[in-house]
């Protein structure tokens, strides 16, 4: 394996998936099962693996965090605040996809809990995430 003679960035996913109904808009959060911001909640995510593109490491981790199956997400923003998470430089490019209703989920791999929470009343949210879902649906009202 070749290393580098600097640093480098990490490159990470996160989703936003959210469901409208009748008068109100609900999104999949994942409560952190690891620190940094153990018991936090947060967007599902994770480090992209090396064979895979952006969409499939961010539909490979909503699976593994929430059990949700999800065939396609869209790319909506990238997220590069130099310190957004305590561990490292980190690079978010964040998706989105919306679904009709809301299916159930399952916290599992780091996630201890996965849960639908209406967008406002909203729990404590780790990294940046509450940043990226106010734009997010800034944008998208």
């Amino acid at each position: 394996m070749y290393t580098y003679q600097y640093p480098r960035a990490a490159l990470t996913t996160d989703a936003i998936v959210f469901v409208r109904e009748k008068n109100s808009t609900f999104v999949l959060l994942i409560e952190r099962g690891r620190e940094p911001f153990k018991n936090k909640w947060a967007l599902p995510g994770g480090f992209i693996e090396m064979d895979e593109t952006l969409e499939q490491a961010c539909i490979r981790e909503l699976e593994e965090e929430t059990g949700l199956k999800v065939e396609k997400i869209t790319q909506f923003k990238t997220y590069d605040a130099i310190d957004r998470d305590p561990r490292h430089r980190t690079i978010s490019v964040v998706h989105s996809v919306e679904l009709k209703e809301k299916e159930p989920v399952k916290g599992s791999d780091d996630a201890a809990h996965a849960a639908w929470f209406p967008i406002d009343d909203l729990p404590e949210l780790g990294f940046d995430h509450q940043q990226i879902l106010n734009e997010f649906f800034e944008l998208s009202s």
